[in-house]
C-alpha cells in the first residue's frame, strides 16, 4: 500500500529535478529550521522526538544531498541577496542544544556547510532543561515509575495516559508523548518550568555551554543570534516581560559572542504586531518565524519564511523537496 509519505517523496523528488523547478528556486532563497542531531537515526526516529530531532547519519546524508543541489550559504548572506546562478539555502538551529556542538558540528566541519544558531540564552552554560525534553524523557524512561512527576501533572490537570504510564517501549507509546507534550504547550511558561523540577536528575545538560559556543564560532563556520532568553511564547508575555526577554537575550549574546547575528529568531514562531513592535525596537532588523516557505526581497523582513526538517525530512530527501515545492508554490 503507497502512504501519503511515498506520494509525497516520489512528488518532491520529480519537481525538483524539474528545470522550471530549479529556476524558481533560484530565485528565491531557502532557510531550514532544524532543532537537535541525536548519534542514533533509530533514537531520532521516535515519534516524540522525530518533529525536533535528526540522526546523525540521517543528516550527514542530508549535507551531501544539500551540497549537490544548493549553494549552502551563511544566513545573512542569503537574507542579503536570496537569489543567485543556483538555489541558495542556509541551516538554521534553533534553542541552542548540547549535541549541536558534539554531534552536528563535526559533520558542518567535514562537509564545510555553514550554519546560524539561535540562542534560548537563559539555558546556555546552564543546568536548566528544556521542559519538553525533561518532561517527555522523563516519562519515556520512566512511565509510572515518575511518581512525583505523575502526581504534579495531574495536579495541573493533564493526568498522564495509561499507554504512557505503561513501560513498554513501543512506537504507539511515544506518539502517545508526542501528543501529550502538545496539550502541555499553552500552559505558563513559569508553570512548565516548575514542572521541570518534578522530573528525575539527569547525567548531562541539555543546552550548550559558552565554552562550546565560543569553540563553534571561533571556526568561522557557526555563527548565534537570539531565541529571546527564557523560550518564553512572547506573544503570552506582558509588555515589561516582553521587553526584558529580548533585551536581556541580546544583551547576554553582545557580551558572549564577538559577532552575534542582527537577527531574531521567534520561540515556537509565536508572532504578533506587539512582538514584532518590541524586536525592532532591542534593534532587529531582521526576525525569522516558523511559517512555511521561501525568502524573496518581498518577504516580510520580521516574519521570515523557513522549511522545516524533521527526521523523516532528512531521511529522505524527497521529502524534504516536498517541502520546498510547497514553499516555492506560496
Amino acid at each position: 500500500m503507497v502512504t501519503k509519505q511515498q506520494v509525497k517523496r516520489l512528488m518532491g523528488s520529480i519537481w525538483l529535478a524539474a528545470p522550471p523547478a530549479r529556476v524558481r528556486l533560484a530565485r528565491r532563497g531557502s532557510v531550514l529550521m532544524l532543532h537537535r542531531v541525536l548519534a542514533s537515526d533509530a533514537e531520532a526516529d521516535l515519534p516524540h522526538r522525530r518533529a525536533l530531532c535528526i540522526g546523525a547519519g540521517a543528516f550527514d546524508r542530508l549535507l551531501g544531498w544539500l551540497k549537490k543541489h544548493f549553494d549552502c550559504v551563511p544566513l545573512e548572506d542569503l537574507l542579503s541577496a536570496p537569489a543567485g546562478q543556483r538555489p541558495r539555502i542556509s541551516l538554521t538551529f534553533d534553542d541552542g542544544w548540547h549535541d549541536n556542538a558534539e554531534q552536528a558540528f563535526p559533520l558542518l566541519q567535514r562537509h564545510g556547510v555553514p550554519a546560524s544558531i539561535f540562542l534560548a540564552t537563559d539555558y546556555i552554560g546552564t543546568s536548566r532543561r528544556f521542559w519538553w525534553e525533561a518532561i517527555g524523557e522523563s516519562l519515556w524512561q520512566c512511565g509510572g515509575a515518575c511518581t512525583v512527576l505523575l502526581s504534579a501533572l495531574a495536579a495541573e490537570g493533564h493526568p498522564v495516559p495509561a499507554i504512557i504510564r505503561g513501560g513498554q517501549m513501543s512506537a504507539a507509546r511515544s506518539q502517545a508523548i508526542a501528543r501529550y507534550l502538545q496539550d502541555l504547550k499553552p500552559l505558563p511558561p513559569a508553570r512548565l518550568e516548575q514542572l521541570t523540577g518534578f522530573c528525575p536528575p539527569q547525567d548531562h545538560c541539555d543546552a550548550l555551554s559558552w565554552e562550546q559556543v565560543a569553540m563553534m564560532e571561533a571556526s568561522g563556520l557557526i555563527r548565534f543570534g537570539s531565541h529571546g532568553a527564557g523560550h518564553a511564547i512572547l506573544t503570552g508575555l506582558d509588555d515589561p516581560q516582553l521587553r526584558a526577554d529580548i533585551a536581556r537575550s541580546a544583551t547576554v549574546l553582545r557580551e558572549r559572542c564577538r559577532n552575534p547575528l542582527e537577527v531574531f529568531c521567534y520561540p515556537n514562531g509565536d508572532v504578533d504586531a506587539r512582538v514584532r513592535a518590541a524586536v525592532a525596537v532591542q534593534g532587529y532588523p531582521r526576525a525569522l518565524a516558523t511559517r512555511a516557505g521561501l525568502v524573496s526581497p518581498e518577504s516580510d523582513p520580521l516574519a521570515l519564511p523557513r522549511i522545516d526538517v524533521s527526521h523523516s525530512a532528512a531521511r529522505w530527501p524527497g521529502l524534504l523537496g516536498w517541502r520546498l515545492m510547497q514553499g516555492a508554490l506560496r
